[in-house]
């Protein structure tokens, strides 16, 4: 594949196309956020009462409720406590280990808005592309990549924004073009230099609205939980002009 860089996009066809694309798999949408957050609910729940963390963290908050204000320092070395067992840390790795199996499943909207593009036939199954084949290990590594050095950075301010800007295409080059994620990150790199603002602003964006449903109408965030992935698409399409 050969990448061209056209004419800048608008910022109104971008955010039109990212909300065409939402709308038209509202279903696909409301799936993708039932199966995600039953499978990420379940094992966060069994692995805290395995481990009585989340009774160790109300505990915790009882104690400071009880103690006010001047129970704070207490408070906090009560959660460091907590934070420092052999437990949480069996919690967190179950934690990370979901996400990254999870991952996957994002990359499934990819093939459904092809295949709209395409006019094509949208099955359940698409949604699931992610996982097929060998592929599945290649998109966990990356997730794998991506969640181990984002860790590293995550206490800063900066610089988890730009480790954002500087992958947001590698899933997409990945699954379409078959780059590697070195590739991916070189491409990413050299296209977020062109359309910076327009790239920045659509990632603003789909953040807030990701978040939103949940914020004002709770249940309304099953749909707008995937929008992130419409406005990936959406992006990656207007910018990069595949060529075999």
């Amino acid at each position: 594949m050969q990448e061209k860089y056209p004419q800048k996009p608008g910022l109104d066809f971008i955010l039109k196309q990212a909300f065409y694309y939402w709308n038209r798999t509202l279903l696909y949408q409301l799936m993708f956020s039932i199966i995600y957050l039953a499978i990420f609910l379940t094992v966060m729940f069994y692995f805290s009462d395995k481990y009585g963390i989340m009774d160790q963290f109300l505990g915790a908050a009882s104690d400071y409720m009880k103690a006010g204000p001047a129970g704070m320092d207490e408070y906090k070395n009560n959660i460091a406590a907590i934070m420092g067992t052999e437990g949480f840390q069996n919690f967190y790795l179950g934690i990370v280990a979901v996400q990254i199996f999870l991952y996957p499943l994002n990359l499934g909207f990819f093939q459904i808005f092809r295949k709209i593009d395409l006019k094509e036939t949208v099955v359940i199954g698409d949604l699931f592309a992610g996982y097929n084949g060998l592929n599945f290990f290649r998109y966990v590594s990356y997730f794998i990549f991506w969640f181990f050095f984002y860790t590293l950075i995550a206490q800063t301010i900066i610089l988890p924004v730009v480790w954002v800007l500087v992958t947001l295409f590698v899933a997409p080059l990945m699954f379409f073009q078959n780059k590697t994620i070195f590739e991916g990150i070189a491409l990413n790199w050299k296209v977020l230099k062109l359309y910076f603002i327009e790239i920045f602003v659509c990632v603003i964006v789909a953040i807030l609205f990701k978040y939103i449903g949940f914020a004002l109408f709770l249940v309304g965030g099953l749909l707008t939980l995937p929008f992130w992935n419409a406005m990936i698409y959406s992006l990656y399409k207007t910018i990069f002009d595949e060529k075999s």
